[in-house]
């Protein structure tokens, strides 16, 4: 019998931004009327990461997003509202305002996997290319070339520089080398900073490696009054307690070279066992129940983690790597309702003190006055475990009238009735990676 002990009386904190994702909603169209957007604004995601939208021609394709889409000719006037196509980007941003979520805007180039390259070559002129993402941040934030006055916070540059940096042939995300990107940011962020004092600079979306990300906050350590809001990195694994050990030495790093108050955001994480003879299995877990378990005890093994401050799943664009909606009808799958659970945290507000004592269980609760819930999961890798018979102890609230939802193989976050709280105690048979969900 495993347990699992909350206590309403103790606080620990605000919930944090575990619940963000990469790109928005699939908006229906008079022909095509499949959609998700009640369903996306339902799970009330706070953030939109928009790297790797140009792979989706519902959201605009090759003309959306990116640096060199929005600004085809390089050697354009880089002050001519005419050198700027905005129009695909324009109609995605605003359907992603639309449901209540609010663009996490990539600067540069979704990845390439092609043997030609055309968005990820290194840019000619560093200071140029900064100057034409200045006038993106104009267009979106103030209005600049009949544009908008959005509040979109936070700007990254690039995306996975440090990855391929053995292959002097196909580096599928940044030609140049890893010192070359670093000069980059440095020249674009403050270039940026200097413009947009108020907004969030940061990057380098680094693929994971720890070694580029010592180098990277080492060298911009060295010069004077280089921003960084946030640090933003990816990881694609199996077990949460991994990912939660890397986000600490991240944090380490970010403490050793002086950048201690920036945020750590893990800005693209899925279930991956490996890259290639696992890659097959790992995507279709991801669509499963075994993904929603990950990714809700991934999203509460980081909320318990000081050292991470946001959380941005890869991915909710139509693609193998969407757990939350399926890529043809756009209906939900079983992933969505780690999102919509740990949204109810979210709208509570109040982190309480929950511990487990088995570690393939999973648990973050919150309050806010009178009301208060709590997420449950059991999730394991071992695809042989069985179920587990699980207490819940409650101090600090009366739960006589708690609801319970399961979310399981045979369920879709649906009242559960077969058990319920007796003295504040309730004992629950949990299948091998499930979610519950309790609310009072």
């Amino acid at each position: 019998m495993s347990t699992v002990k909350i206590d309403y009386t103790k606080e620990i904190g605000n919930v944090k931004v575990m619940h963000a994702v990469n790109n928005g909603p699939v908006i229906a169209g008079k022909d095509q009327t499949r959609g998700n957007e009640h369903s996306y604004r339902a799970a009330r995601i706070p953030y939109a990461r928009v790297h790797d939208a140009a792979f989706f021609a519902g959201y605009g394709g090759e003309h959306t997003i990116d640096v060199h889409a929005i600004f085809p000719n390089f050697d354009a006037d880089v002050n001519d509202p005419n050198s700027y196509d905005f129009a695909c980007t324009d109609h995605y941003i605003s359907q992603i305002i639309s449901v209540g979520t609010q663009p996490f805007y990539r600067l540069g180039s979704k990845i390439e996997h092609g043997v030609k390259k055309y968005g990820t070559i290194m840019p000619k002129d560093f200071n140029k290319w900064a100057q034409i993402c200045e006038h993106i941040i104009k267009h979106y934030t103030q209005g600049w070339a009949d544009g908008f006055e959005y509040d979109i916070e936070y700007w990254e540059i690039w995306n996975e520089a440090d990855l391929d940096p053995d292959d002097a042939v196909n580096k599928r995300c940044w030609s140049g080398s890893w010192a070359e990107y670093i000069r980059f940011y440095i020249i674009a962020s403050k270039h940026l900073k200097s413009c947009f004092p108020h907004l969030k600079i940061g990057g380098p979306a680094s693929c994971g490696d720890e070694k580029f990300m010592e180098l990277f906050l080492q060298e911009i350590s060295k010069e004077e009054n280089v921003p960084l809001d946030f640090l933003s990195w990816h990881w694609y694994w199996t077990e949460p307690s991994d990912v939660s050990i890397k986000a600490t030495r991240i944090r380490k790093l970010l403490k050793a070279y002086g950048y201690g108050n920036a945020e750590s955001i893990l800005n693209e994480w899925n279930y991956v066992r490996d890259w290639s003879k696992e890659f097959v299995y790992s995507i279709k877990q991801i669509i499963g129940m075994k993904g929603a378990a990950f990714t809700s005890a991934v999203m509460c093994a980081m909320q318990n983690n000081p050292d991470v401050d946001m959380l941005m799943y890869y991915d909710a664009r139509p693609t193998g790597f969407n757990g939350l909606w399926d890529m043809y009808a756009y209906e939900e799958l079983k992933g969505y309702y780690a999102f919509y659970t740990f949204a109810n945290l979210y709208d509570l507000g109040t982190q309480v003190e929950s511990i487990s004592d088995n570690e393939n269980i999973y648990v973050v609760a919150a309050k806010n006055g009178e009301s208060v819930g709590a997420v449950v999961t059991y999730y394991t890798e071992n695809d042989n475990e069985n179920s587990k018979y699980v207490t819940v102890d409650v101090n600090g609230y009366d739960m006589s009238k708690a609801k319970i939802y399961m979310v399981d193989e045979n369920s879709m976050y649906t009242p559960y009735t077969k058990a319920s709280f007796v003295n504040n105690t309730l004992q629950i048979r949990l299948e091998r990676n499930s979610i519950i969900y309790i609310e009072a």
